[in-house]
């Protein structure tokens, strides 16, 4: 793509722009047309389909109103006295009577259409009167006892429809009608037999695409169908037919496959008759017109496209003109790098080019500014002379506050060098952004997790009691906080002028930091002027011979809870400083050695594992976490003293047999000590004396050999080198190959590889 002529690129994304639109809508628009119009046509089926089942019932009802019209007009009992055939023809006049009630049969087949005959036959006697046979008895007729059956669950005076076929073979739908009690005396039954077929002419759909029709009792049998041959069978085993009768849907359509031909199959059922009036249409001859519609749409969709595209190249050709000629003038004064590209391409890159370098020169600028600035601010704090201090403050007043970051030591074990710089960054850049109009403010990093910050503001922020000042710090403080995962203590000095003793005030700021010791961290301290002269240091002699004799005997437990007392002492002191607290411990630390010697031991073997003890405890915040040194620190001498010689390899041994089978996991160390059975001080030291290395070099020692072979021997990439053998990122990864190994590991890889080669 970036070697096509600008051009060609634009026809494409001008012909892409007109024509993928327009292939989208067409498919959908098609789509669309297809399912409304398959909705509306089922729709209007179903709506046709129930409008033939109205006409169906309304001529059924109208020829059962005719029938009971005729039974109350008491025509019947002219032949009410004539039991037997015989006797009706004894006289002309019965005979007459007899003739009389046949004329009214008739007259009642004409008045509906598809009547095939109608006869009435008087209850007792041997005869009947038939418009299709006439007046003859009833063994020369159509048998007559299935109409006793039929009548068995009629209810009210009404009568019955039942589908049957006739002797001659035409199927009829019969309606049966006792006459009435309230009317007349005469017993009888009038029965009107319609054809089959004209119920279907009523059902018979007039679209062309009808496929059939069907008309069902309640209980599934056919009494009506397109199909002579299936009259008077099961329905359900039609096909479809079992979903409709199962349907609780008074009316619907659905849609079915059967040999290949897609079928909208509507049905209606009868409330008055509760008969299921059933349609079946082919949807491919009822779609036909909307088909021929789509592909109308699909053609003139091309032409469209067809035109658009001559306009496209048009299009392209006028609108890249001015772009082409730019970039014939940029590359006659210099490609600025770039070559072998296309004109978008080609631009872009320059473009790009030159934003970098406005960029990089910028961001140039902006560092040395800040570098001045950040030197200015480290040499006042030194109390050196600075010459534009007063550009830096130019307000009458400054003081100096000291951000420290708490348990510095976990912190900085918990994150490799990149991530403290970047945070570093962070709160010097934006703790210079929160304070408010009127207060100048520069913050600087002075090492080991403590930010000074200069504050410099006039008479207005003292007249409000410093509230903006102390609102920015808070605000300062939660967002250290929130960024690295550590409370931070605050500490501020007494106010200043003319920026006069800034040195003064930052040793203030530090004082206040220190008596985190003893109040705990995470807050905002201010200095306040105390005499501390007269004041006597505090030193619990009593404690530190107690803790001299419980350390001979090896009783841990009673030494442990003098430490409590100790602490104890301090906490209740009512001021105690923090370089007493410190001479308390350094001094405990300095008898307790003085001990070992005497009595022949050798502390480094003790201590292998903890470095300066000294530099250790200087750099201990919090009273609790003094506590818990100094607890250690007992404990792995009293470990040490209690051991066996025996005892120490066997512990070696579990321990490089654990770090051999985990060392490509996070481990936990100190929940290892302690399964182990040891401290994580002493678990420490034997590794040094067994390994001549810490716990955690050899632990990654393990790991690089590990990552040196995969290198090697696998196809693997080098990030997934770096989780294989347990490291987070790659950047760790990196870093500790680089440390043991001298060189990257993709460096190393190709050179064992040339070597080998």
């Amino acid at each position: 793509m970036k070697r096509i002529p600008m051009m060609l690129q634009l026809a494409v994304i001008l012909f892409c722009v007109m024509a993928v639109p327009a292939i989208i809508l067409t498919l959908f628009s098609g789509t669309q047309i297809l399912r409304y119009s398959e909705k509306a046509i089922a729709e209007s089926s179903l709506a046709g389909l129930d409008a033939n089942r109205r006409l169906n019932e309304n001529a059924l009802n109208n020829l059962a109103q005719d029938t009971v019209r005729l039974t109350a007009s008491r025509v019947f009992d002219r032949v009410r006295p004539f039991e037997n055939y015989r006797e009706l023809q004894e006289d002309y006049n019965h005979v007459s009577q007899a003739l009389t009630v046949l004329r009214e049969l008739v007259n009642l087949n004409n008045r509906v259409n598809g009547v095939y005959s109608s006869f009435f036959y008087l209850s007792g006697a041997d005869y009947v009167i038939s418009t299709d046979k006439g007046i003859t008895t009833t063994d020369r007729y159509e048998p007559i006892g299935w109409m006793e059956k039929v009548l068995e669950g009629r209810r009210g005076i009404s009568g019955v429809w039942v589908p049957r076929r006739l002797s001659s073979g035409e199927t009829v739908i019969s309606y049966v009608l006792p006459l009435n009690r309230l009317s007349t005396t005469t017993r009888g039954t009038i029965v009107v037999n319609l054809r089959e077929s004209q119920i279907g002419e009523y059902l018979r759909s007039a679209e062309p695409a009808d496929h059939g029709y069907l008309l069902m009792q309640a209980d599934g049998l056919i009494i009506s169908h397109n199909d002579k041959a299936v009259l008077f069978t099961d329905g359900t085993k039609q096909p479809n037919m079992q979903e409709i009768l199962e349907s609780q849907a008074r009316e619907g359509y659905s849609f079915h496959e059967l040999h290949g031909e897609r079928l909208l199959y509507n049905w209606s059922r009868s409330d008055l008759f509760g008969w299921w009036n059933v349609n079946v249409y082919s949807m491919d001859a009822l779609m036909a017109k909307t088909n021929k519609l789509q592909h109308n749409i699909v053609w003139l969709t091309a032409a469209v496209i067809f035109a658009g595209s001559v306009l496209t190249v048009f299009l392209a050709t006028w609108l890249s003109k001015p772009l082409r000629r730019l970039v014939r003038t940029v590359r006659s004064s210099g490609s600025r790098g770039v070559a072998d590209k296309n004109e978008l391409t080609f631009l872009d890159a320059v473009f790009k080019r030159m934003q970098e370098e406005e960029e990089q020169l910028y961001k140039l600028l902006q560092e040395r500014e800040q570098d001045v600035r950040s030197l200015a601010v480290h040499r006042l704090l030194r109390g050196e002379e600075v010459q534009p201090a007063t550009e830096l403050f130019p307000e009458p007043y400054s003081l100096v506050g000291v951000l420290s970051i708490d348990r510095y030591r976990s912190y900085a074990d918990m994150t490799n060098p990149e991530t403290r710089s970047y945070h570093r960054y962070l709160i010097v850049t934006h703790g210079e952004t929160l304070f408010p109009p009127g207060v100048v403010a520069r913050c600087v990093y002075q090492g080991e997790g403590c930010f000074a910050v200069v504050i410099n503001f006039g008479q207005e922020e003292v007249d409000r009691d410093y509230e903006g000042i102390k609102s920015a710090l808070e605000a300062l403080s939660q967002y250290a906080g929130d960024l690295l995962g550590h409370t931070v203590t605050v500490g501020v000095s007494s106010r200043t002028e003319k920026n006069a003793g800034l040195q003064d005030r930052a040793a203030e700021a530090m004082e206040v930091i220190k008596q985190r010791m003893v109040d705990g961290g995470g807050g905002i301290s201010f200095w306040s002027e105390e005499e501390e002269r007269g004041k006597p240091y505090l030193y619990p002699v009593d404690s530190e011979r107690r803790i001299l004799n419980f350390l001979q005997a090896g009783n841990l437990e009673r030494l442990l809870e003098e430490l409590s007392v100790i602490r104890g002492e301090i906490q209740s002191a009512p001021s105690i400083s923090y370089d007493n607290i410190m001479f308390i411990y350094h001094q405990l630390v300095g008898v307790t050695i003085k001990e070992l010697r005497e009595n022949q031991m050798n502390p480094t073997r003790i201590f292998a594992g903890r470095g300066n003890i000294y530099s250790a405890i200087a750099s201990i915040d919090t009273l609790d976490e003094l506590d818990h040194y100094m607890r250690e620190f007992y404990r792995d001498i009293l470990q040490y003293l209690a051991r066996r010689p025996e005892s120490e390899p066997g512990h070696g041994e579990r321990i490089l047999r654990y770090l051999d089978a985990h060392y490509c996991e996070e481990i936990v160390f100190e929940n290892m000590a302690k399964e182990i059975g040891i401290s994580y001080s002493y678990m420490r030291k034997i590794v040094f004396e067994m390994t001549g290395t810490s716990l955690i070099d050899y632990m990654n020692l393990r790991r690089i050999e590990k990552a040196k072979g995969l290198l090697l021997e696998s196809g693997m990439t080098v990030k997934q080198i770096a989780a294989e053998v347990g490291y987070v990122n790659i950047q760790s990864f990196n870093r500790f190959f680089r440390k043991y190994e001298g060189m990257s590991p993709s460096s190393y890889k190709a050179s064992k590889l040339r070597s080998s080669g």
